[in-house]
């Protein structure tokens, strides 16, 4: 019984997040998923309210304070998957392009958008795996150099970059990012 009670109030609080989050930023992230959609507002309310399902599904993990820009990157994720989807379709339907003069904007959005990605990614693994990536990805060193830094064996790097890269598959996977 305890437990039934437990799971209806985690239920409730995450219910009651989405019902936040759909009151603050509904209207923000229409407004940015039209300009991307060529202002296809049926496509946009799909798409919004796709993000917000992910939001709901994915409440557990996601904090206030973090739930404007993954939100933002999920509804981002999603305009991109429609715009690849689309592509592949029949030649006859026209792909979805950001206008000319939004183009830098969004370039520029989406550039802070993948970086705030993959930062909130790095950050949800553990600080031996972060530091083999941030060494051999960021830092583009090599194996033994990445070893001779962090003073631990080549064998050590290469292993926790093997598990450091599936982490941050799975991390990524709860952001809602596709790959």
């Amino acid at each position: 019984m305890a437990r039934n009670r437990c799971v209806g109030e985690a239920s409730a609080r995450n219910d009651d997040l989405v019902r936040g989050l759909y009151a603050d930023y509904r209207k923000p992230l229409l407004s940015y998923v039209l300009r991307r959609v060529n202002g296809d507002y049926q496509a946009a309310e799909d798409i919004v309210q796709e993000t917000l399902l992910r939001a709901w599904q994915h409440a557990e993990q996601l904090r206030p304070e973090q739930a404007s820009g993954w939100l933002y990157t999920v509804a981002h994720n999603l305009i991109v998957s429609r715009y690849r989807h689309r592509r592949r379709g029949p030649a006859s339907e026209v792909p979805i392009q950001p206008d000319n003069e939004l183009a830098s904007t969004d370039e520029e959005l989406d550039r802070a958008l993948e970086s705030w990605q993959m930062a909130a990614a790095l950050r949800a693994l553990s600080p031996a795996h972060r530091a083999v990536l941030i060494e051999l990805f960021y830092r583009q060193q090599t194996v033994a150099e990445a070893a001779a830094r962090l003073g631990i064996p080549a064998g050590t790097v290469k292993s926790r970059c093997f598990y450091a890269l599936r982490a941050l598959r799975g991390a990524l996977d709860t952001q809602g990012v596709t790959t």
